[in-house]
């Protein structure tokens, strides 16, 4: 039950556990947990439970999906009960959890679409960097908006940049322990990114999970591999990476004050364990007049943790008191750098009384570009 109850989110490792190193114990938790799935799955014959095994295929089914996404979308949503508790019974899906849409266009193809749509600002400050943005497998069949606001944002300062997908980095697969997949993913994403860094691109990531990946498992997992070491030194999370152009060139003119300026950050327990400080928050301190909460809790969701029937339940009973937290600070926008935290958060928030309005839910870089007057 422990095994099974832990969504890899490493927040023992980095705030509670006090056996950590430098202690002689040397306990490192969550991949404690990971070994322990790593040899489970060994012991079932390589192969992870069917569901689980499913959702990972992140790609192959967003490819197999996305000619009916409409379709897709319709028949996936929580209203439609009959047919989620089909699923649920076929698939093992909660028919309560909230899944993502399906865009109709992967952010690559729009981005094959509007190359030339992105200009820089008179004042811009940033040209003599080039930035390759990962677009991540969520990012880039389910929350396009993201990838176009990023690219957007960063050219208007001045930043060459480019689109790339070279595939998934395996955050779904390492959820079960498959070490042997999420090597193979490795070895194949860093390749094409590599000749990117090699361009003298610096490689950004749009969600905290993946920059986590490239930044710390990776290297962890393929210790002699020279090239992973050197694109975990050249990684860089999209709200870290605005912020270093903020502090040493200057972001440019043209930033006004939102809507609704009371923001509620959660800052997404991958981004935490990255050790690089509450980027988000600061990167949105700088939209005039933004009043920012910060919300430093679990949002339960783990990846497919919060999707399966099995572990919903506790998934949604973890993610209460950060939704709490968020209806408390009375804010008018939520934002993450965890989407599927963000849309976990979200779902929680309308189980709490459902009567009072619930914020607009983003990633931080789109309410930036929002602030900025070039969000869609």
């Amino acid at each position: 039950p422990v095994v099974e109850a832990c969504t890899l989110c490493d927040m023992c490792f980095m705030t509670k556990c006090p056996y950590v190193p430098p202690h002689e114990f040397n306990i490192d938790f969550p991949h404690l947990m990971l070994r322990a799935r790593a040899a489970e799955l060994k012991q079932a014959g390589g192969r992870p439970p069917f569901p689980a095994g499913q959702l990972a295929q992140i790609d192959r089914n967003a490819r197999l999906s996305r000619w009916m996404a409409p379709a897709f979308n319709w028949l996936t949503d929580v209203n439609r009960r009959l047919l989620r508790r089909l699923l649920q019974s076929l698939a093992g899906i909660d028919a309560r959890a909230v899944l993502p849409r399906l865009a109709w266009r992967s952010a690559m193809q729009e981005n094959r679409a509007n190359r030339n749509a992105f200009a820089a600002a008179p004042d811009a400050r940033a040209g003599n960097r080039k930035a390759a943005i990962f677009a991540t497998c969520f990012v880039n069949h389910y929350q396009t908006r993201t990838a176009r606001a990023a690219r957007r944002l960063l050219a208007l300062q001045g930043v060459q940049t480019e689109l790339v997908y070279p595939g998934c980095c395996g955050m779904p697969h390492l959820e079960h322990g498959d070490i042997g997949q999420v090597a193979r993913q490795a070895k194949q994403v860093s390749a094409e990114l590599m000749r990117w860094v090699e361009r003298g691109y610096d490689i950004v990531t749009l969600t905290a999970s993946c920059g986590l990946m490239l930044k710390s498992e990776w290297p962890l997992l393929l210790p002699d591999d020279s090239r992973i070491a050197a694109l975990a030194k050249s990684c860089r999370d999209i709200d870290e990476y605005v912020v270093d152009i903020a502090r040493k060139e200057g972001l440019c003119s043209g930033l006004q004050p939102l809507d609704d300026n009371r923001i509620a950050v959660h800052l997404a327990c991958h981004a935490r364990a990255q050790n690089v400080g509450p980027k988000a928050a600061e990167m949105l301190r700088l939209i005039p007049e933004a009043q920012v909460s910060v919300i430093e809790r679990c949002s339960g969701h783990g990846g497919t943790f919060g999707v399966l029937a099995k572990s919903h339940d506790t998934a949604v009973k973890v993610g209460k008191p950060t939704a709490r937290a968020v209806a408390k600070t009375g804010a008018g926008h939520l934002v993450s750098d965890c989407p599927l935290a963000a849309k976990h958060i979200m779902q929680g928030l309308e189980q709490l009384d459902g009567k009072s309005e619930p914020p607009v839910s983003s990633h931080p870089i789109n309410l930036l570009a929002r602030a900025y007057g070039i969000e869609e």
